[in-house]
């Protein structure tokens, strides 16, 4: 059941975000690996929360990652990339999705600044000219990972059911700040 449940989370990353959407709001090439460095934003997000879920949580993380490979490699296949390429390029992501993660990791802890250097490094390949680009992408994480943190941990384990909020929104920072508390005539 766990197993599935990764499946069908890992399935939300690659199925429900608009690639396109990234590629052109981000000014990102079209390629096999920046849809990888999207999809790994993305699984990131995803670790990042099943983590709050103790062992059984740790345990879809491991699966999800391992989902992540197999489809990395089947969609290199698909394009049609030479295997010893392929092979090569498989590598290289591998040392950068570590490396990304811990980026990500400390950037989510720490401020905007961090995060803002990690998604530079990490999804942009250091390649940015507009700094609303990081901004953007920055406020779209901390929606991400507050929506994602807002879901039952209950269900996440049964289903792997998420959604992702849009990139860009007309009143994004809405879930960022949140209104004061409403009273009653009461003052409850």
């Amino acid at each position: 059941k766990l197993k599935v449940a990764a499946l069908r989370m890992y399935a939300c990353c690659v199925e429900k975000t608009d690639f396109e959407e990234f590629f052109n709001k981000c000014q990102m090439p079209d390629t096999l690996n920046s849809w990888f460095l999207v999809a790994q934003l993305h699984v990131w997000m995803c670790l990042v929360r099943l983590k709050q879920e103790g062992r059984t949580g740790k345990y879809m993380c491991r699966y999800i990652v391992h989902c992540l490979w197999e489809d990395v490699e089947q969609r290199g296949k698909v394009m049609g990339i030479n295997s010893t390429i392929l092979k090569e390029d498989l590598k290289r992501m591998a040392e950068n999705f570590y490396a990304a993660l811990f980026g990500y990791d400390e950037g989510i802890l720490c401020d905007d600044r961090v995060l803002a250097s990690a998604l530079w490094r990490n999804l942009l390949n250091r390649n940015c000219d507009d700094p609303r680009h990081l901004e953007l992408l920055v406020e779209y994480v901390r929606k991400q990972v507050q929506h994602l943190d807002a879901l039952s941990g209950e269900d996440l384990l049964l289903t792997g059911e998420v959604s992702w909020r849009p990139l860009v929104e007309s009143n994004a920072r809405s879930i960022l700040k949140p209104l004061g508390p409403v009273y009653n005539d009461e003052g409850l």
